[in-house]
């Protein structure tokens, strides 16, 4: 079975494995007191050329997110998101379970637009019954979003203005940000998303990773007690050696980059694949994430060799389905992909 169903299939990056069974034996601090966690908050800032940015090393996204909403807002306010955004559909409720309410805006393939943010600040304000609502409180929005598209630099830059005018931190979700940043569609820099943003993730989790996200408040703006909020949150390892060892690794002569790019690589060629044999793509997505209008025809031949996800079933008979390329995906498994397509 070829599996394409998500970028985590496979373990980690061996030279992760490799460093790991190194420094087995070397005795370390907990909670991210390490030595290991410390280079890596220093290489990570260095990458991001925020030397004076607040890193933290998390356990997963879902914690991550739920983490850095609740400690970001006030008890009365919610989080503003697209309909489509992770925190609104995949995580479970996480964001609402610490009292947090996800506020839905309309999307356009998986992006919150800087005019609908406007146009729903200015009528939340306009309302005489505002003190009796949710108050929006941040604004989050993914890179790449759900649906592997990209917001350029200049859609950033808008949304970002949007928030300041509101007084609004804005949140980017960078679970996959490896792969936006090593498309050739992206315009955007590490340096210059950093700069638009008041705090973002940086995933380990799908880009090579055994487990964890990276957080990083740019200005070094991160809330009073945020460690301590991390552990209430469940999201603080004993062995922080683990994160720090693996993040510290991804972030050692630009292998975090290396390995994202070859997600893009086999993504590319998977969908010049699907289009060279006749396939509809929903939409044209330029990182890791491929979506498909996959034939019931197609879906039988692939019956029990191919893994993929499927995202919503059309009229017509055909469904969307998700093919995700990652880090480990090798041109062999595009290959025997080809030779199993109708």
């Amino acid at each position: 079975m070829i599996s394409f169903t998500c970028d985590y299939t496979q373990g980690a990056h061996p030279r992760i494995l490799e460093r790991l069974v190194a420094t087995n034996f070397q005795q370390e601090p907990g909670y991210g007191e390490d030595i290991f966690t410390a280079s890596a908050h220093e290489k990570i800032k260095a990458a991001c050329g925020c030397p004076g940015a607040d890193v933290y090393l998390l356990t997963g996204g879902t914690q991550t997110n739920s983490t850095i909403i609740a400690t970001m807002l006030r008890d009365y306010q919610g989080v503003v998101a697209a309909q489509t955004g992770h925190i609104a559909v995949h995580e479970a409720g996480a964001v609402e379970y610490t009292g947090h309410k996800v506020l839905t805006l309309p999307q356009r393939e998986g992006k919150l637009s800087a005019q609908d943010l406007k146009a729903y600040l200015e009528g939340f304000y306009a309302d005489g019954s505002y003190d009796h609502m949710v108050f929006p409180g941040m604004v989050y929005i993914s890179f790449p979003t759900e649906y592997g598209t990209l917001y350029s630099k200049a859609e950033l830059q808008a949304i970002k203005a949007v928030c300041e005018a509101y007084k609004l931190p804005l949140f980017v979700d960078g679970a996959r940000l490896g792969y936006g940043l090593m498309s050739p569609a992206c315009d955007i820099t590490l340096q210059e998303l950093a700069g638009l943003c008041d705090v973002f993730t940086i995933g380990g989790t799908k880009v090579g990773a055994l487990c964890g996200e990276a957080v990083v408040f740019p200005a070094g703006n991160a809330p009073e007690h945020f460690f301590t909020m991390v552990k209430q949150h469940g999201a603080l390892l004993a062995k922080g050696r683990l994160l720090g060892i693996q993040f510290d690794t991804l972030f050692t002569d630009g292998l975090y980059f290396q390995i994202a790019r070859n997600a893009i690589d086999r993504a590319m060629e998977l969908k010049a694949l699907f289009v060279s044999r006749g396939y509809d793509l929903f939409l044209d997505s330029p990182t890791n994430q491929q979506f498909i209008l996959l034939t019931e025809a197609a879906a039988k031949a692939l019956d029990g060799q191919v893994a993929y996800e499927v995202w919503e079933r059309c009229p017509d008979g055909r469904a969307v389905v998700r093919f995700a390329t990652s880090w480990a995906t090798t041109p062999e498994q595009i290959a025997a992909l080809s030779a199993l397509l109708p």
